[in-house]
């Protein structure tokens, strides 16, 4: 693992995200497994931890590598300026996989490598991300 956990420091946050009752229920959280799934229903904050989680990672909040650098549209909120990482070790690669901005991603994707790329658009949903995990 290369997160073993993370705090959040909620005295310095004043967004919204004080205000979703699964996130605010979080001081410390430890990874305890290689992979850790988010349930919940829309609204309790999956997406908004997950995300945090990849730009304090140094990710784009869209997805991507560190590389990646573009934006539809900054919407994301402040949770990743106030939040501490316990890592084992940096990764030397890392990708966010984001669903909701996946078209944005493998639009970039074929920018960023060119004629020789995936073509992910030319694919389905579903076949275009198991062709990023594939990788």
């Amino acid at each position: 693992m290369f997160i073993n956990g993370f705090d959040i420091l909620w005295d310095e946050i004043d967004d919204y995200v004080a205000d979703i009752k699964s996130i605010r229920s979080i001081d410390q959280f430890t990874f305890t497994k290689p992979v850790t799934f988010f349930c919940g229903e829309n609204g309790s904050g999956k997406s908004t931890l997950l995300e945090a989680l990849a730009i304090k990672n140094g990710l784009n909040p869209e997805g991507g590598t560190r590389n990646y650098n573009f934006s539809t549209y900054d919407s994301y909120s402040s949770l990743h300026k106030h939040m501490r990482l316990w890592r084992s070790r940096k990764p030397d690669w890392m990708y966010f996989l984001r669903a909701e901005s996946f078209y944005n991603v493998a639009t970039k994707e074929m920018d960023y490598r060119g004629v020789f790329s995936e073509r992910y658009h030319d694919q389905s949903h579903g076949q275009s991300f198991f062709s990023v995990l594939m990788k």
